[in-house]
């Protein structure tokens, strides 16, 4: 199925979000220029236009959302779908914000040194793209390439999309508040999570379709994977959370008054990861504390370091960021549950690889709060391949490790965590200023 929506900054928190805004927007760009001149018809989209009503039918009835209006549907193929993806790329982000996501994702240890953060994003979505609807132009886009029998649950989850923009406006989504990915992919959970329990029922409505989908994986399986298996984790598993973790979440919410109630949470969106890890949270509304205020401490870094980039890392980064190295998933989800909101800023100095990232991160108990501290403690160990100095107090610890000292903070509910910092500058004079 294709991957989709507005999602924008790499670095742990929104780290596949440009991903999805590439493909939110799909097409655009491309439909304009074939707009603007006739071009002939793919021969593949007679047949898929027939499918597309037929499919949008049964979908609205399964999901409970009466057809507003026709969705136009066609092919494309494997040429035209790229041009696409790379324009889309270059309108939704600069090459700063790319290379902002690339620094960000190798401070934390998340990809190797010699990553490139821009050609894999094009292979990974050529190769995982199957079917793509686009709210700008409220059509759908199959790939040509794709036998269309065995792709009619990707088509229903795909004119699900549809029909979310024609009663929702998933429009609302593309121009989403930079600097709160967290949330931006709690939303995204919503979008793709609706959709994607949309084509189970879809699918299990008849046997045959079963076949047909799994001759169709069988077929694909060998073929259209390398990408996304040879992917650092943490791209793999965050480009498939709104799937997984927002499937289960959207289940949740079903089973407390099935589709209408899957609608009303288009009102009242989920706030955070958090919520869609632990629905009761959002049944609670217990939502994150506001981190937009956050002090800038460039000046204090020296001449020429700035802000690359802030936003909030959730827990299911933090969780990710842990994992990399703990290598621990009850370990570490036990340190990344009772996050209660965070902000990180990624700064760049003078130099090349010049990179600090600062993180002040709030914890709904002191208990949570220690238990993150020494996770991320035991984590920048095994990172570093070095101990650390220990405070006195037992809340505080220090590294030297060639890409500048880390030190980490614990103070009452919030845990500080300076990374990053050189030689000529204290970094417990840059915890003070968070």
């Amino acid at each position: 199925m294709s991957k989709k929506n507005q999602l924008r900054n790499l670095t742990a928190g929104g780290v596949v979000l440009l991903l999805f805004s590439v493909l939110l927007t799909a097409g655009a760009g491309v439909c304009a220029a074939q707009q603007a001149k006739p071009a002939s018809i793919n021969p593949k989209t007679t047949a898929i236009r027939e499918a597309t009503a037929e499919v949008l039918r049964e979908t609205s009835e399964i999901r409970k959302l009466p057809i507003l209006r026709p969705v136009r549907s066609g092919a494309q193929t494997r040429a035209e779908i790229e041009q696409m993806l790379v324009r889309n790329l270059n309108e939704n982000s600069t090459p700063e914000e790319l290379h902002a996501s690339e620094t960000g994702l190798k401070k934390y240890g998340l990809v190797p040194a010699s990553f490139q953060l821009r050609p894999f994003i094009i292979k990974l979505l050529v190769e995982q793209v199957a079917g793509y609807y686009d709210p700008k132009t409220q059509q759908f886009y199959l790939a040509d390439w794709i036998d269309l029998d065995g792709q009619k649950p990707v088509m229903a989850h795909e004119l699900t999309h549809a029909l979310q923009d024609q009663h929702f406006n998933l429009r609302r989504f593309e121009k989403w508040p930079k600097h709160d990915s967290d949330a931006e992919l709690a939303a995204q959970s919503l979008v793709e999570g609706d959709a994607t329990v949309l084509m189970f029922q879809y699918v299990t409505r008849s046997p045959m379709r079963q076949v047909e989908l799994l001759k169709s994986l069988l077929k694909s399986g060998n073929t259209s994977m390398e990408q996304i298996d040879n992917a650092p984790r943490v791209l793999r598993e965050t480009l498939l959370f709104p799937y997984t973790q927002g499937s289960a979440w959207v289940m949740q919410v079903y089973k407390r008054g099935g589709w209408e109630q899957v609608s009303l949470a288009y009102r009242d969106l989920p706030k955070s990861t958090e919520q869609i890890m632990h629905p009761e949270k959002y049944f609670a509304h217990e939502a994150p504390l506001n981190t937009s205020n956050w002090k800038n401490i460039s000046n204090a870094l020296g001449k020429g370091w700035k802000v690359a980039d802030n936003d909030v890392n959730g827990e299911w980064s933090y969780y990710l960021i842990l994992d990399e190295y703990l290598n621990s998933k009850e370990e570490s989800q036990k340190a990344a549950a009772g996050w209660n909101g965070d902000r990180y800023v990624l700064y760049t100095g003078p130099n090349t690889g010049d990179a600090l990232i600062t993180q002040k991160t709030f914890w709904d108990t002191e208990t949570d709060a220690r238990e993150f501290y020494d996770a991320y403690t035991k984590r920048t160990t095994k990172r570093y391949g070095t101990e650390a100095s220990e405070a006195e107090s037992g809340s505080m610890r220090q590294w030297k490790t060639r890409e500048g000292s880390v030190m980490i903070e614990l103070d009452g509910k919030s845990v500080l965590i300076v990374e990053g910092v050189p030689e000529n500058i204290k970094a417990e004079d840059l915890l003070k200023m968070l």
